[in-house]
């Protein structure tokens, strides 16, 4: 795959993660892009990117470049997704799709505008092994019908009202922030893993802190955690810093899932349980490498990542025999590899195996659904007015 070439839109935290990722992948790093010529270069020199971008557009003029990864805040998702679209690149996008189901459903129409570029979204919870071996268990009948999904998803980076960066002003990340900036990866990993739709949802949600304390200057995401005394300046905020959701599935099944940026000791913690007839699935992120299955008659299982061990779908995801972690970083090298081999064997018209634009304006419809559970005081069903169609089961089993 040397012969594709990517440009990183996004110089942050998830643009370092990209570089590394494609690095792995074996795709060519044609150059970066950040918010300023100075981040540009910075980034370039750390990641080792060889060449500085000094305005988008040069980016998408760069015949070397045949792919995009938008790594930008949530508010230039739309524009700049569209003008790669335009200029013939394909695309891979940081979730959210946009700010919200309006742009998204706009980059819904402008990917199938353009069926000969690959459009994917990064949900990179989809590509652990054992995440695989639950959705495969559950494909091949082994937990039975489902009867209620719960989790959660809980960090502690913005407990303080001095914790501050960009996420959580309104008009750079949208209305929703937990639910929507965490809480659209529970959703997209359990729709996965489960293959249940929701048909109807009753959210609540709060704003901890109500005035936060910004620098003067941004701050990168994650980086407030290691600052030291700053000028700050107070920011009245309106985004959620936790959020709860009750969810009813197509078919009968029950759910529940919270979100929190502000739990204490909770680094990034991605959690589900799935009960079904004859087994329960349990999987968390801070402990990947294994994945707990109950019975009622007969002993619980401890299921360790392991190739040996896993179904030959799940095993597509690890590279690595057992006993030799494979975390959050090979998620996503694995979302990468799938959709640059895709991109590589040319055939458009095959079972996309990645997470879609489709994919991406489902969690954005579901938010605007959370939105107006909360200001309506009630359960809100789906699909709401404006949804997107496509193919809401996403990734084949065919491959990774």
């Amino acid at each position: 795959m040397r012969h594709l070439g990517v440009a990183i839109i996004g110089t942050g935290f998830m643009g370092a993660v990209h570089a590394e990722a494609l690095k792995r992948v074996g795709v060519t790093l044609t150059g970066i892009l950040g918010s300023s010529a100075e981040k540009s270069e910075a980034a370039a020199e750390r990641l080792g990117v060889p060449r500085v971008y000094a305005t988008y557009e040069e980016a998408l003029r760069d015949p070397a470049v045949h792919a995009v990864h938008i790594c930008t805040p949530n508010r230039l998702h739309l524009p700049q997704t569209l003008a790669a679209l335009e200029a013939g690149k394909h695309v891979m996008c940081e979730k959210p799709l946009g700010m919200d189901a309006a742009e998204s459903v706009q980059l819904v129409a402008a990917a199938r505008a353009h069926p000969h570029l690959a459009t994917g979204v990064n949900y990179n919870n989809r590509y652990y092994a054992l995440v695989r071996e639950a959705r495969d268990k559950i494909a091949r009948g082994e937990v039975g019908p489902i009867f209620h999904i719960t989790g959660s998803v809980a960090q502690d980076w913005l407990l303080y009202a001095h914790d501050y960066n960009w996420r959580v002003l309104a008009e750079h990340q949208g209305a929703l922030r937990a639910l929507a900036d965490i809480g659209s990866h529970w959703l997209d990993l359990v729709h996965f893993v489960s293959g249940l739709e929701i048909e109807a949802l009753c959210a609540d949600y709060m704003t901890v802190h109500p005035l936060r304390h910004r620098p003067v200057g941004e701050v990168e995401t994650f980086a407030n955690k290691l600052a030291g005394e700053q000028h700050t300046e107070a920011v009245p905020i309106t985004t959620d810093d936790f959020g709860c959701v009750l969810l009813r599935f197509r078919g009968g099944a029950r759910g529940v899932f919270w979100v929190s940026q502000v739990s204490p000791g909770r680094k990034y913690r991605v959690s589900f349980e799935i009960a079904g007839q004859h087994r329960t699935l349990a999987w968390n992120s801070e402990a990947c490498e294994e994945m707990w299955v109950g019975r009622r008659e007969g002993p619980n299982e401890l299921l360790m990542r392991d190739p040996a061990l896993m179904s030959p779908f799940a095993r597509q995801l690890s590279d690595y025999p057992g006993g030799h972690d494979e975390g959050y970083p090979d998620s996503f090298k694995m979302c990468f590899r799938s959709f640059y081999r895709y991109i590589a064997a040319g055939d458009f018209d095959a079972p996309k195996p990645y997470p879609t634009f489709e994919d991406g304006h489902r969690d954005n419809a579901l938010c605007e659904a959370f939105l107006a559970s909360k200001q309506q005081g009630r359960w809100i069903l789906l699909p709401l007015e404006g949804e997107a169609g496509g193919d809401a089961q996403g990734e084949s089993r065919e491959g990774a």
